[in-house]
């Protein structure tokens, strides 16, 4: 899968843009505030239909416009996809409008349409940050690559502010709760055993991307699955039947505590080195590494799972890798169909096929490469 074209009107700081993606890596090269990073947030929320960078889409509309469109054209295995993102401005919200190959959808029938795997800067606070972001991630991903997937995510997260609402009155039905644990079970278990397959198969990627980038096969990155309804047995008649006693062990609490206490929104992931948590007793560049192998883990999985590589983006990934560093993951990039990566300077050598182009007050120029 690649772009083979991106158009922007009024996106943060580009009035227009036409741009014709190459297939390989893209290096887009510029001074910090130029535009590279507001590119990179453009082409994921045409494959996502959100922004990363910010809850608050308002901010993707260019300053004094009320009207912003993005598109793009990707080559996938099933043929030419067009799809295009209408973000309209009203008060003080957007409203977005999607379309595939000039149908407007829903969102569920817009997403993965075309995949990506995107690392920022904030993505290390996965390491030390609260657990909703590293769920965030697996979400990210599997909703991407299977609808079924998100239709249970979105049915598990309605069900649970229902609860948490019936929680939060003054009254509790007893019989409406049960109707929402029920719903809760069917739609949870489903979540749970998705992950734990995909954190597997993320977890084999990682370690050994790890050893590449860090060049320290002495240590050893483990990615564990920490689910919040714990079960002996890996079937779903197992993991239904541990949600159900956890519930009926935790239900008085949730009552007192008017709370949700129960379910896969308290799953995480543990990250350690050598057995050592990693938030805990990680260097920087132990914690970057592993974020770093994480990411391309996750696309590597995508790829092998579906058969179609994703689109790779990595936001200003390079400054703060060394020389060598920043060699191994130019090798591991040189593999990947299709990437995007920014950065304020050049490394000290680039693959052949590396496409270069500057980007100055948000105009792009091919460099020579």
């Amino acid at each position: 899968m690649r772009l083979v074209e991106v158009g922007l009107t009024n996106v943060r700081n580009y009035a227009s843009l036409a741009f014709l993606p190459a297939a390989g890596l893209n290096l887009f090269v510029g001074e910090n505030a130029q535009g590279k990073s507001n590119l990179l947030e453009a082409i994921a929320l045409l494959a996502m239909g959100k922004s990363f960078r910010t809850p608050r889409e308002v901010e993707v509309i260019r300053d004094g416009e009320s009207l912003a469109t993005l598109h793009a054209t990707a080559e996938a295995a099933a043929g030419m996809v067009d799809l295009r993102c209408t973000m309209t401005m009203q008060a003080r919200q957007s409203r977005k409008v999607y379309s595939v190959n000039g149908h407007a959808v829903r969102y569920a029938s817009y997403l993965g349409r075309i995949r990506i795997v995107a690392f920022t800067p904030e993505d290390l606070r996965l390491v030390n940050g609260p657990p909703q972001g590293r769920r965030a991630l697996l979400n990210a991903a599997l909703a991407q690559e299977s609808p079924a997937y998100y239709r249970a995510l979105a049915l598990y997260t309605r069900v649970l502010q229902q609860k948490a609402a019936l929680l939060r009155g003054d009254r509790i039905d007893t019989t409406l709760l049960d109707i929402y644990n029920e719903r809760l079970i069917a739609t949870g278990v489903q979540l749970i055993l998705a992950r734990r397959t995909f954190i597997q198969r993320l977890a084999e990627h990682a370690e050994s991307l790890y050893h590449t980038l860090a060049e320290a096969a002495h240590e050893e990155l483990r990615i564990l699955y920490a689910p919040h309804i714990a079960s002996e047995g890996a079937g779903e008649a197992e993991v239904g039947a541990a949600f159900v006693e956890r519930l009926r062990l935790l239900q008085p609490s949730e009552i007192a505590r008017r709370s949700c206490l129960v379910g896969p929104h308290r799953d995480d992931l543990q990250l350690s080195i050598d057995g050592h948590p990693l938030h805990a007793y990680g260097s920087q560049g132990q914690r970057r590494s592993a974020i770093l192998a994480l990411k391309l883990a996750e696309y590597r999985v995508l790829r092998d799972r579906s058969g179609e590589a994703p689109i790779l983006l990595l936001d200003d990934v390079l400054s703060e890798l060394d020389d060598r560093r920043q060699q191994r993951l130019l090798r591991i990039l040189s593999e990947v169909d299709q990437s995007f990566l920014t950065t304020t300077s050049l490394p000290s050598s680039l693959p052949a096929s590396a496409s270069l182009v500057r980007i100055h007050a948000a105009r792009l120029e091919a460099m020579a490469t």
